[in-house]
């Protein structure tokens, strides 16, 4: 069985690498399974250098096809285009996308349409808001996709509304958190650390790039105001998003307390976080990370896909109003914040069940393992 695997954006990276390592684990094991992992280039990131696939226990990419820049329109032009020139030269069995960016839905109309059966890990998630473009492409992938690999019920049971049928859909858990969970004892500090002094559980760690937040620059710094005026005396850290950094420089930011730095690795963010007073984000991802982590979140949108987070989690949707801000903190402060639990089947070992799943799926047959 040949799988080709697409990662097209940073954190794509995080949700394939514990399935790479699963695939491995049962080639070892004697099974005929094997993969490629194409990176689309959609997204530049100066920390995607080797330390980080060496990091995570990700092999190079087999191909790039760097089709990143442009409208979006064209960027999916761009990444069909070349998808289909690999997938020619190197067919497949099985295509497998993750997450809702450009290229998981720009792969998968190029596989279907070579007949090409699609699986779709953390398929189902919907926050409801079509104005997303992550929404539109967990819609349109999903409206094509042949397996659906959830993180949670309620992303089963989206699914199972829009007409998809039990024996498609396969609750596994999440994949960013297998890489969260194993690479855990491996976090570091950045350089911020000592360079701020900080202390655990005495500062916050700040995320901000959707549109709704950082496109209009009086609500940006309405925003920013409202979160250094409920901070108290702590720091607040914000690893910033050339997108919003751009929009900083316009309202001139500046507030003693406001760390602004470039964005981190994996290892030094994530440490940020797990020793955080509270993370404040507009991520979807990062509210699943916290959840694990037990840390609270404040999450600065309208609407959320992953309202496990706030079901179960640390999180808490407080919208896109600065004024939510205030009685949040206030209540943090006082030591309200719900404790929260971790979801189910979110226990580390969601890829070694997407590859059962897989290999029963395609019935791939084990080979005797020669011992010399």
């Amino acid at each position: 069985m040949k799988v080709t695997i697409i990662a097209g954006a940073r954190p794509n990276f995080m949700k394939i690498a514990p399935v790479i390592a699963a695939i491995q684990e049962k080639q070892q094991e004697g099974y005929d399974i094997s993969f490629r992992l194409v990176h689309t280039g959609q997204h530049y990131d100066k920390n995607m250098s080797h330390s980080f696939f060496e990091q995570l226990g990700i092999p190079e990419p087999d191909a790039n096809l760097e089709a990143g820049g442009g409208t979006q329109a064209e960027q999916t032009a761009n990444i069909m285009v070349r998808f289909e020139k690999e997938l020619l030269t190197n067919p497949c069995d099985l295509l497998l996308v993750v997450g809702d960016v450009t290229s998981t839905l720009a792969c998968a109309i190029v596989a279907k349409k070579m007949k090409i059966r699609v699986a779709h890990v953390e398929a189902g998630i919907r926050s409801g808001d079509i104005t997303m473009p992550e929404e539109i492409n967990r819609l349109v992938t999903d409206s094509i996709t042949d397996y659906f690999f959830t993180t949670s019920v309620v992303a089963n049971t989206n699914l199972q509304k829009e007409g998809k049928t039990n024996t498609q859909i396969f609750f596994v858990g999440n994949t960013m958190i297998d890489t969260l969970l194993k690479q855990r004892s491996r976090f570091t500090p950045p350089a911020i650390w000592q360079q701020a002094g900080l202390q655990p559980r005495q500062y916050f760690v700040m995320t901000l790039h959707r549109p709704a937040n950082v496109d209009e620059e009086n609500n940006l710094g309405l925003l920013i105001n409202e979160i250094m005026g409920n901070s108290r005396e702590l720091p607040v850290i914000f690893p910033v998003h050339p997108r919003t950094a751009k929009n900083l420089e316009k309202i001139a930011v500046n507030h003693p307390r406001l760390h602004l730095v470039e964005p981190l690795g994996y290892l030094e963010f994530n440490y940020l976080v797990e020793n955080a007073k509270a993370v404040i984000t507009d991520s979807g991802g990062i509210t699943e990370e916290t959840t694990v982590m037990g840390v609270p979140c404040m999450t600065l949108r309208d609407s959320t896909e992953r309202p496990e987070t706030c079901i179960t989690g640390t999180n808490e949707l407080l919208g896109t109003d600065p004024k939510a801000l205030a009685p949040a903190m206030q209540r943090l402060f006082d030591g309200k914040w719900k404790e929260g639990a971790i979801p189910a089947l979110w226990d580390g070992k969601t890829a070694e069940r997407i590859v059962a799943h897989l290999i029963e799926l395609f019935a791939v047959k084990q080979q005797p393992v020669v011992v010399i």
